[in-house]
Order: structure tokens, then C-alpha cells, then sequence
């Protein structure tokens, strides 16, 4: 291994940060952090048609929200700028002209009506889709003719004939490619863009990265890279190839597939805990030599290793992440949980901008009441319905069956006097509503599931919820006064 492990993350910025992308990303830094090294992100952005002004910046913030920190980037500078591809062109020129000068590229005058023509001859004859290298030997009248047509050249690579191109991948061993199945590929464009195969084997030689840790859907790109190192002389970094990641349907995830939340965004609008989501995106396709599956971020560090990434793909299982989220959100601190479901109450517009010491008193009682069965906190909202409707609307089956027993009637009646008895907040407290149960108790004659159950059928429509006394508390004097007469109306 080299002297100081260099690694990058290299997006393309087209929008917000992707699960694919973070998980590249958290392996990157995690290699980077466990052998003292540099994690540089830097940005491929010379695809104009695909460009997104604002995608810069939410990379980087889905990067700072999942608690990953870069040695180098566009936003803290570093030795080897500019870290974005664009500002990066005048660096690429020379290295150009290098190639055209030793005969290893050329111009090629082919139009996309002409290059699809050959690609449909070429198929049809049973060759590879390659280039058919038409514009390899072209003399210098053809040149002139083309040039005259007004016809502006791209640059290709000419790839040698008859080679095997090989590597050791350091996930998936030895890889062998044909040089013949690879046909010579265009390193700047028309316009005068480098390609991705070309500026990124520069980026990487002159940014002195040790380690090119990526997707696997760039396998393929490898052996058009290997040949340019080897043209210029440059000795390449070491390649690992990450595996695919699969949907729930265990199928290839697109960026369309809607079987899976898959922008980091998406999940810190859903509420979920970043530290959460790191440990889940960790987990997908390496795991740690023993079966320990909640680890920290400091803990990911050091036990982090690419002998323990897999070849196989992984599958995202949505189960596995709620079930971890609900983890961290158990040991989480409650007032960030009620700071979370703030905000989740105000995008449901249950909760003002600007809440009162009171409000926020209510909300952190509420987080208390549903919090062992969160798995994410945009599921305050509906947990939190029966709260902010006006009357009980709807009754399961088993609150119908509790509300229709002989003793109900007695019941409600005695709970619903002890409330009239009973001050409104602030003396609503949990041992305050605990006390008013022991008193129904009394006045009723009526123990356990046969006094609280049809309470707590009047009051939230279900036989079943959390803690009654948390329910009663924050429902409030009004509200539990106006339900159980509802009920009460209605038993016969």
C-alpha cells in the first residue's frame, strides 16, 4: 500500500445524493479514515445535458447531513484543484496533444447518423458494437473534404489490437478483458469536452489517487483506462469494483424504481436518523468479521476492510433499515426526537413555524407516549391523528365489542366525573392521571381491561395504544370530556 492512501468520490452532480452514491462515498472515507489517508470529493460536471446547477450542493450536504467529513473539495480547497472537472479543461490539452503527436489518437470526422449506421452493420455481422475504426487512416484529402463539409472532429483513442487487458480487483481478483471487444473510444468530444474514460484517468493520475473504490457498473470502463495509463506511462491505482444493489425484488435498482426510497434526502425528509442510515448503507455488501450489525461511525473506521466487501449483490431490505432506525431512535436524545417531530408536525401543518414552550412540552410528551414503535419520524403524523381530530370517527371491532359490554356505560360515567372533578393542565401530569384512574376505580367498582378499555375505545376508536394515561394527558380536559360523551351518547 502506498505511502499515504489517497481516495476520492467522484459524482456526477445530477441531482440529489443517491443511496449508490453515499454508499460509495462511505466506503471511500471509511478506507481513507482507517489507513490515515486523504478522502477528496470532486465533481464530473463536463456533461452539460446532464447538468444540475444546484447538484453540487446537495451532494455535498446529503455528504455533511450522514456525518461524512473531505479532506478536499470544491468547498475547502486542497493542493490538487480545481475539484470540479469543468475548471479542470485547460489541465487536459496537453496531455491531448500528447497522444496525437505518438500516433496513439486521432480525429475522427464520423457524424452519430454515420457511427449508428456501422454499429447496425457491425451487429448485423455478428462484431462487436465497437467503433469500426474507419476514421483511423484517413489521408490528408479526406481530412480536407470533411473539414470543408464544416464537419468538427471528435478525438479517439486507438486502442491496440489482439491484447488481453488485465487487473487485479481487490473485491473481485484477477479481470480479463479483450482489447478487440473494446474498439477505439472517443476521449474528447465534438465540442471539445473530455470524455469521462479520459479526464477521469487524468484527474485520478494528477490528484495522486492511490485507490479507485467504485460501483461495478464502471467495471466496464476499466480496461479503456488501464490503456490510457499505460499510454501516458503512468502507473494506475489499485481498482475495487463495489457489487450491485438490488431492490427488495432483488432487480437491478434504477433511479426510476419506485419499489425503494433512494435518495438520502428522501430518507431525511421521511425523518429517519443519519447515523442510522449510515450503519445501514455500511451493510450493504460488506459486513464485519463477527455478526455485529449496529456500529457507530467511529466503529465502521475501524473495522472497515475491503477483503470484507462481497462479489455478490446486496439487497436493499427496507424491514432491515426501519428496524435499525427504530434502534437509534430508542437511544436517541429526546429532545432531537422532539426537534424531529416538530418539524414533521409543521409539514403537516399540525405545529406553527414559531411553537410556544407549552407546544413543544406537548409534542416532546407525544414523542414519549409512540417512541418505542417509531421506526421513522414522519410516522408521528399518523400515530399522532387522534389527537388532532375533533371526535372519534372510526371504531375497530374490539372497541365496538368493549363499548357494547354491559359495564361500559358505568365505566365512562365514572371516569368522565372524576375528569369534571379534576383541574385542566398544568396538574395534568402522568401521576395526575394515574391517581383520576385509581379514583374511577373506586367509584365503579371496576378493575383492569373492564374500566380501561371502553376509556380508551371513547377516546382514540381502537382497543389497543399506547400507555392510557399519556393518551388522556395529552388529549387534555376538553377533549376527554367531549369523547367519553360522545360515547356515552351512543350506548343504548
Amino acid at each position: 500500500m502506498a505511502d499515504v492512501v489517497r481516495v476520492r468520490y467522484a459524482p456526477s452532480p445530477t441531482g440529489h445524493l443517491h443511496i449508490g452514491g453515499a454508499r460509495t462515498a462511505l466506503f471511500n472515507y471509511l478506507f481513507a479514515r482507517k489507513h490515515g489517508g486523504r478522502f477528496v470529493v470532486r465533481f464530473e460536471d463536463t456533461d452539460q445535458t446532464r447538468h444540475v446547477e444546484s447538484g453540487i450542493a446537495s451532494q455535498l450536504e446529503g455528504l455533511r447531513w450522514l456525518g461524512l467529513d473531505w479532506d478536499e473539495s470544491v468547498d475547502v480547497g486542497g493542493p490538487f484543484g480545481p475539484y470540479r472537472q469543468s475548471e479542470r479543461l485547460p489541465l487536459y490539452r496537453p496531455f491531448v496533444e500528447r497522444l496525437l503527436e505518438q500516433g496513439r489518437a486521432y480525429h475522427c470526422y464520423c457524424t452519430e447518423e454515420e457511427l449508428e449506421r456501422q454499429r447496425a452493420e457491425r451487429e448485423r455481422k455478428g462484431a462487436s458494437a465497437g467503433y469500426s475504426g474507419r476514421c483511423r487512416l484517413l489521408s490528408p484529402q479526406e481530412v480536407e473534404a470533411f473539414r470543408a463539409e464544416g464537419r468538427r472532429p471528435s478525438i479517439r483513442f486507438r486502442v491496440p489490437e489482439g491484447r488481453i487487458v488485465a487487473f487485479e480487483d481487490r473485491i473481485r481478483g484477477r479481470v480479463e478483458f479483450s482489447s478487440d471487444d473494446i474498439g477505439d473510444f472517443v476521449i474528447v468530444r465534438a465540442d471539445g469536452m473530455p470524455t469521462y474514460n479520459f479526464a477521469v484517468v487524468l484527474d485520478d493520475h494528477l490528484m495522486g489517487i492511490t485507490h479507485v473504490i467504485r460501483g461495478e457498473e464502471h467495471l466496464s470502463n476499466t480496461p479503456r483506462q488501464l490503456l490510457l495509463y499505460e499510454a501516458f506511462g503512468w502507473t494506475p491505482p489499485e481498482f475495487a469494483h463495489l457489487p450491485l444493489i438490488l431492490n427488495p425484488d432483488r432487480k437491478k435498482m434504477s433511479k426510476r424504481d419506485e419499489s425503494v426510497v433512494q435518495f438520502v434526502e428522501q430518507y431525511r425528509e421521511l425523518g429517519y436518523l443519519p447515523e442510522a442510515l449510515l450503519n445501514f448503507i455500511a451493510l450493504l455488501g460488506w459486513s464485519p468479521k463477527d455478526t455485529q450489525e449496529l456500529l457507530s461511525r467511529e466503529e465502521l473506521t475501524e473495522r472497515f476492510g475491503l477483503e470484507g466487501v462481497q462479489k455478490s449483490p446486496a439487497v436493499f431490505d427496507t424491514d432491515k433499515l426501519n428496524w435499525m432506525n427504530g434502534h437509534y431512535i430508542r437511544s436517541a436524545d429526546a429532545e432531537r426526537l422532539t426537534e424531529m417531530a416538530m418539524e414533521q408536525l409543521r409539514k403537516a401543518g399540525r405545529m406553527p413555524a414559531d411553537p410556544s414552550p407549552g407546544q413543544r412540552e406537548w409534542v416532546a410528551g407525544l414523542v414519549a407516549l409512540y417512541r418505542d414503535q417509531l421506526r421513522y419520524m414522519a410516522e408521528i403524523v399518523p400515530l399522532s391523528d387522534i389527537f388532532f381530530a375533533d371526535r372519534v370517527e372510526r371504531f375497530d371491532d374490539e372497541a365496538v365489542q368493549a363499548l357494547a359490554e354491559p359495564s361500559a356505560r358505568t365505566a365512562l360515567g365514572a371516569f368522565r366525573d372524576v375528569v369534571v372533578q379534576t383541574p385542566a393542565a398544568p396538574g395534568w401530569t402522568e401521576d395526575a392521571v394515574k391517581a383520576m384512574f385509581r379514583e374511577a376505580q373506586r367509584l365503579s367498582g371496576l378493575k383492569g381491561r373492564m374500566l380501561y378499555m371502553p376509556v380508551r375505545a371513547a377516546l382514540t376508536g381502537s382497543a389497543h395504544g399506547p400507555d392510557l394515561a399519556g393518551v388522556v394527558r395529552l388529549l387534555g380536559r376538553d377533549t376527554v370530556l367531549s369523547r367519553l360523551g360522545d360515547a356515552l351518547a351512543r350506548l343504548p
